[in-house]
């Protein structure tokens, strides 16, 4: 039986439609280096990916798996249709399947904890598959959006840019054991200075670069209380020694209702209004902010699939003329935006959440 706070902590994502239309499988990698928790390590590679491709980590939530993860998020699928980019897809060695966010280990750098064990699959991957390593990204959900702020903090070397859904600030849960329930609560508060230097403290010394970062959250969300995004965005300013107070917002971006306040051009933060824990992961809207595609808060975007049954893809196909691009979202349930799209692609209804032009 799992704790009922792991349990809180699971983001229902439906696989098939996702899973069936990826090309190829996940390939399990073992030995990759210094892994001290025992983290495995899944590897996606599209059909004649490019020499010198960009990576992108994508970690599960809570009793969630890299199977998980690989079928209920586009990043696959994406990697197949634009052969620029291979995806790793760890799994965590947690019994209930949640990431170690909070011990000293794992918050700093090259110092061991689930951090370490993915740490080592990117540079076994820069060493092996030829991965840029200027173009090394992180994102995840929930516990794995917590570990997208673990490394960006310990490992600010080897990520290029993060996108963090629904999780909470580098260091939160620090001290506790799996669970941090001030945390979650949205209890904990510090000035954005203390939160600057709890992510200053993942790499002592450290002078280069800072990785970009962007983070989502749902403005109803019961299991990692929305104050925490309020917390994150003082800790990234802080970190890029922005103000607390955007440069610009924009309404109805990505999706009716969400609002995207930009910081600079290292920090974004966007709010969800009446979404919850189960936030759809906007894959598209990832990849731009990574720059593996346009320009983010100006497309339209894709969505994984969100809680309810599954359905089987069936195909549709629009008017010719001016909308959608390729790629973007056409339809859904609760989609208000463009339905056709532009010649010569089709809107494809993936499931009832999401349809997207191909």
């Amino acid at each position: 039986m799992l704790p009922s706070f792991i349990k809180s902590l699971a983001v229902p994502l439906i696989a098939a439609a996702y899973a069936m239309g990826a090309a190829n499988q996940l390939l399990e990698v073992t030995n990759f280096g210094s892994n001290p928790t025992k983290v495995r390590m899944f590897t996606y590679k599209p059909t004649n990916l490019v020499s010198n491709p960009a990576l992108i980590v994508a970690m599960h939530y809570c009793t969630g798996t890299a199977q998980a993860y690989f079928s209920g998020t586009q990043y696959a699928n994406l990697a197949d249709q634009m052969k620029s980019f291979m995806v790793i897809y760890p799994h965590a060695p947690d019994s209930g399947g949640c990431w170690d966010v909070h011990s000293t280990e794992t918050l700093t750098h090259n110092a061991g904890g689930d951090s370490l064990g993915i740490a080592s699959m990117i540079r076994y991957a820069i060493t092996n598959y030829g991965v840029d390593p200027t173009r090394v990204f992180a994102t995840g959900t929930s516990s794995g959006a917590m570990m997208t702020n673990v490394l960006l903090g310990a490992y600010p070397d080897l990520i290029a840019a993060g996108s963090a859904w629904a999780g909470v600030p580098y260091g939160c849960f620090a001290g506790a054991g799996m669970w941090n329930s001030a945390c979650a609560q949205g209890q904990l508060t510090k000035t954005a200075a203390q939160w600057g230097d709890a992510v200053r403290s993942g790499y002592p010394g450290y002078t280069g670069n800072r990785p970009k970062m962007q983070i989502w959250h749902g403005t109803v969300d019961n299991t990692l209380s929305y104050n925490n995004f309020g917390e994150a965005i003082k800790q990234w300013t802080n970190v890029f020694g922005y103000s607390t107070t955007p440069t610009s917002v924009q309404q109805n971006s990505p999706i009716q209702g969400w609002t995207r306040s930009t910081y600079g051009p290292k920090f974004q933060a966007i709010s969800a209004a009446g979404v919850g824990h189960d936030i759809p992961v906007q894959a598209s809207e990832v990849l731009a902010w990574f720059g593996l595609t346009g320009n983010s808060g100006t497309t339209t975007v894709d969505s994984s699939p969100g809680p309810g049954p599954t359905s089987t893809p069936t195909s549709t196909t629009t008017a010719s003329g001016p909308g959608q691009t390729h790629w973007g979202q056409c339809g859904g349930n609760g989609y208000t935006g463009p339905t056709v799209c532009q010649s010569p692609y089709t809107c494809q209804v993936l499931n009832p959440w999401y349809s997207q032009c191909l």
